[in-house]
């Protein structure tokens, strides 16, 4: 009898043979063994404490890589835990790769040990929902669901293994290898598609281009900037499309983002769709006649929310180069002197003049923008910010600044809660394996980091130094101060006295850092924070906490809209 390998070998090797490197998960009954063998062929391994945390973790890896992380959970409940995460990589494009463990299929029907439909729960979740019949087929199986997440729109994909599969021994020379499959194909856009956005452009008396996170992951950086410095039209980003073209270049409207999108005629929208971010493209928050021309790499996106002026089906590489070109035989450039950048800078000054005055306002208990301010004065230039919250991650998003692209991890389009410390776990093994020199900041809410808090034990036990910031409130959207807490508690039931939106007043979260001999830092003031955030900074081999009790009533600036375009119906 010839070589034999088990299931467990077989998935691993297939797994590296498609260029996965990194694994996040949490292990048990059938997946033991399963995640030695990973370990074994050369794939890394990080132990997470919630299956949520290792999901978030496995997409933020996929985005920073381009190359699914693997997720790798236990059956039942495990599985379960993680469709958020799923759901959360699927609706942001990302590239994840769950394999959950499942109940030996002779058990099945019969009540076996976390028996559950995992394939089918997990469909409306992802691209490719699939059991391999048998262990020679599990090469198959992988090499699919890493091609189907990564090509076109990346998104997620899953794979059952029962554990009778997973220990079934086979003769090596009855497997089915797969090949590792090449690159995604780039889609190149029709030429007379180019000549006619170039012409509406041209033509146009208030023109924006919109860049989202798809030109991030798509790592076009290169070809927007130049397209922005030569043909000086104003841009707006998207939260994770920040840095693509930096936030402090002269062109970029972010601090009139409701004036550019009322007034805008023609909008170029790049690597961002019209969904709630962007108000569905329609009245009130654009104008009713804007002319849209949309960039997408999947044709079922056109016309989703309006009617494009132009449709282009392109990645946005060939496209974005194929502009440039154009615009150079046309020598074209927008005229800094016209009506509509004159209209945008003087509102860029009159909103920056506003969050000027609240950032200099740094008197006790602080307000978000004074604490903002200081963190983006005093964190590398460089460093990835991870963010998450209600009003900590909103009002970052235009206070803490984003030079590079794929700099800046938050909630993103599903407005998930939880994702954070995941994230940052994920930033911090890139950087360490492909930028050591960089920085991760996360900065949560209280609210935020209550999902994750346990994570941090995972980032002392892989030596992960990440600073996380607390923008603390003691609530959800707002708290109370001590003496308010105090009075709501003897109020009689707290079940029927606490607001839903309150939290334990000034929750002393930098602890944490006491269980594994660690400093944490608690700050009322810009000095102690300041104080704070340099010694966090200083290269260590752990995470550092920093709990920064806030005015708990503090609130972002007067807004001409919602944040949130609500339903009329």
């Amino acid at each position: 009898m010839g070589e034999e390998m088990d299931g467990n070998m077989i998935l691993a090797k297939s797994l590296k043979d498609q260029g996965i490197e990194y694994v996040f998960g949490i292990v048990g009954i059938p997946v033991i063994e399963l995640s030695m063998a990973m370990q074994s062929v050369g794939l890394k391994y990080i132990g997470m404490r919630n299956e949520q945390s290792a999901c978030y973790a496995a997409q933020a890896i996929g985005y920073l890589t381009k190359k699914p992380g693997v997720c790798l959970v236990v059956s039942g409940p495990g599985l379960l835990h993680v469709t958020g995460g799923m759901a959360n990589a699927q609706i942001n494009c990302w590239p994840l790769l769950v394999i959950g463990g499942a109940t030996s299929e002779d058990h099945e029907g019969i009540g076996g040990f976390q028996e559950c439909p995992q394939v089918e729960l997990s469909r409306p979740y992802c691209k490719y929902s699939a059991r391999p019949p048998n262990a020679s087929l599990i090469p198959t199986h992988v090499e699919k669901a890493v091609r189907l997440a990564t090509y076109g729109r990346p998104g997620a994909c899953y794979l059952d293994f029962p554990g009778n599969i997973l220990q079934s021994r086979i003769s090596v020379d009855k497997i089915v290898n797969s090949y590792a499959h090449p690159e995604p194909p780039f889609v190149f856009p029709n030429p007379k598609d180019v000549i006619r956005a170039v012409d509406a452009l041209m033509n146009a008396k208030r023109p924006l281009i919109i860049i989202g996170k798809g030109s991030a992951y798509a790592r076009a950086e290169t070809y927007l900037r130049q397209l922005v410095h030569q043909t000086n039209l104003p841009f707006l980003a998207t939260p994770m499309g920040k840095g693509v073209v930096p936030d402090n270049a002269r062109q970029c409207v972010g601090s009139a983002r409701t004036t550019a999108l009322q007034k805008a005629d023609v909008v170029l929208l790049v690597g961002a769709r019209l969904n709630w971010i962007l108000h569905f493209g329609r009245p009130p928050r654009f104008n009713a006649d804007v002319k849209v021309i949309q960039i997408d790499i999947v044709p079922e996106e056109m016309h989703n929310s309006i009617k494009s002026h132009i449709a282009v089906q392109s990645d946005i590489v060939p496209f974005t180069d194929a502009l440039i070109d154009e615009f150079t035989k046309k020598k074209f450039r927008f005229n800094e002197n016209n009506e509509w950048w004159k209209e945008l800078n003087e509102k860029c000054e009159k909103n920056q003049k506003t969050v000027k005055a609240m950032q200099s306002d740094e008197k006790v208990p602080l307000n978000y923008y004074a604490v903002f301010h200081n963190i983006r004065e005093i964190i590398p230039s460089d460093c990835i910010i991870v963010s998450e919250g209600a009003n900590t991650m909103d009002i970052g998003r235009s206070m803490l600044l984003n030079n590079l692209p794929r700099h800046r991890l938050d909630a993103g389009t599903f407005g998930t809660m939880g994702v954070g410390i995941g994230f940052a776990i994920a930033a911090a093994l890139y950087c360490r394996d492909y930028c050591p020199s960089k920085r991760v900041v996360c900065v949560e809410g209280d609210s935020a980091f209550g999902f994750s808090g346990m994570e941090i034990e995972t980032l002392v036990r892989y030596s992960l130094p990440v600073v996380i910031v607390i923008v603390n409130n003691s609530g959800i959207y707002s708290g109370f101060t001590v003496e308010d807490f105090k009075s709501l508690q003897n109020m009689g039931d707290a079940t029927l006295t606490t607001p839903p939106t309150a939290l334990s007043a000034e929750t002393r979260y930098e602890n944490i850092m006491n269980m594994f001999g660690k400093k944490g830092y608690f700050v009322r003031t810009i000095p102690e924070l300041q104080n704070a955030l340099r010694e966090a900074l200083i290269p260590s081999d752990h995470p550092s906490i920093i709990n920064v009790a806030i005015n708990p009533q503090a609130d972002r600036k007067p807004q001409t809209y919602s944040w949130l375009t609500e339903s009329k119906l």
